[in-house]
């Protein structure tokens, strides 16, 4: 299947928006080893969890898409971190931390938020392009 042409950033604004992918990254990190009181290794186990949101892709590409970009913005993890703050639940914070780090990760490596054509078409860009 070839994927028809997308749009996306680019230029300065594409910089502009990895550095903020950067700055997702560290703060969420710097949250969660300077603001709770949980152990280190949950971040390792937990950073590449958001991925399995890919799975939606096993049923077609809208699908896909609909699934992942669920999992890599920003709505879920807020609710799950506010949630958090008010139930007095340190784990889930870290948890809702450690997923905003992932989505930072993600954008600061290229990866965004994708469009229904095809898994590597995003809002960033083709991916591998």
């Amino acid at each position: 299947m070839t994927s028809q042409r997308t749009p996306a950033v680019a230029g300065m604004p594409l910089a502009i928006l990895r550095t903020e992918g950067i700055v997702l990254f560290a703060a969420s990190l710097a949250g969660y080893f300077v603001g709770l009181d949980e152990p280190w290794w949950i971040v390792p186990l937990l950073l590449f969890v958001p991925d399995v949101f890919m799975a939606g892709y096993a049923s077609s590409s809208r699908v896909g898409a609909i699934v992942y970009n669920l999992g890599h913005a920003y709505p879920l993890p807020a609710l799950l971190g506010a949630w958090a703050l008010w139930a007095d639940q340190p784990l889930a914070q870290g948890v809702a931390l450690v997923w905003f780090a992932h989505i930072g990760m993600d954008r600061a490596l290229g990866y965004g938020l994708k469009y229904e054509t095809d898994f590597k078409d995003t809002h960033l860009g083709r991916i591998g392009h």
